[in-house]
């Protein structure tokens, strides 16, 4: 079982909401340091200067960070390095604020995931872990499991890192990396992304899909999320895929598919 407690951390996306929510509890499961990346400068260094006095000086750096260039992203990672010495944890969380066009949302949220995926196990996991393995955790969502109407460039995004996690999340690349790969999926959650309007959709129809998917749903915590992250980076098996919603415990999603000779 891997043990959180005296590893270190990088996210994505740490900021606000769900990412903010898994830093803290990270630190409150006795992580030794985190690296938390995001595009707004501001409101990292206030989530940083935070953390740092609830849980000690030096637990938390922020590293101004767009996902979507490979270069700041790797830059991170050596960043990260440089202050901790080490690497155990990855989460993939950031995510392209609504409205921004649909190029960006696959920028960020599937080739951001994808670059960081591949940094953390080819580059920085495996060369600087503390312990014998190393965790990636790409922040998915029920979207990219079942599709979203409201919001197709979004969902396509999703499932593109539910696809990413399971093929990396193989036994033959675990055994020359020792680096497992895990997919969440949030259900509707209580995050910035709510705050939205007829002008974060592709279009009037869009919003009104959105509506009447939403309508009578009450949100869950990011701190399910959160929890359901420190928890199934214990146990959670290589290449899994879960879901986690209602503010209830994870689940594990079977997708069950005929074998196919490639």
């Amino acid at each position: 079982m891997f043990d959180v407690s005296g590893k270190i951390g990088l996210i994505t996306g740490g900021t606000q909401g769900i990412g903010a929510a898994i830093a803290k509890e990270f630190l409150q499961a006795g992580l030794r340091g985190i690296a938390i990346l995001a595009r707004t400068e501001r409101k990292g260094l206030q989530v940083v200067k935070d953390l740092n006095e609830e849980f000690g000086d030096g637990k938390a750096i922020f590293i101004q960070t767009d996902v979507a260039d490979k270069k700041q992203f790797d830059d991170a990672f050596k960043r990260t390095i440089e202050v901790f010495k080490n690497i155990d944890i990855v989460v993939n969380n950031a995510v392209a604020r609504l409205g921004e066009n649909w190029e960006k949302c696959m920028a960020v949220n599937l080739i951001g995931t994808i670059t960081g995926t591949l940094l953390a196990f080819e580059n920085y996991i495996p060369k600087y872990r503390t312990g014998q393995e190393g965790v990636i955790i790409n922040i998915s969502s029920v979207s990219g499991l079942y599709g979203n109407s409201a919001a197709p460039d979004y969902a396509a995004s999703k499932a593109g890192i539910i696809q990413l996690s399971r093929s990396i999340g193989n036994d033959i690349l675990y055994n020359r990396a020792k680096v497992k790969v895990i997919a969440i999926c949030p259900g509707y959650t209580d995050t910035p992304l709510l705050l939205v309007t007829e002008e974060n959709f592709l279009g009037a129809p869009y919003f009104k899909a959105y509506q009447d998917r939403v309508k009578g749903l009450s949100p869950q915590a990011p701190t399910a999320v959160s929890k359901a992250v420190v928890d199934l980076i214990k146990k959670g098996r290589n290449g899994s895929v879960w879901i986690v919603t209602d503010n209830l415990p994870p689940y594990e999603v079977r997708l069950e598919i005929n074998k196919v000779i490639m």
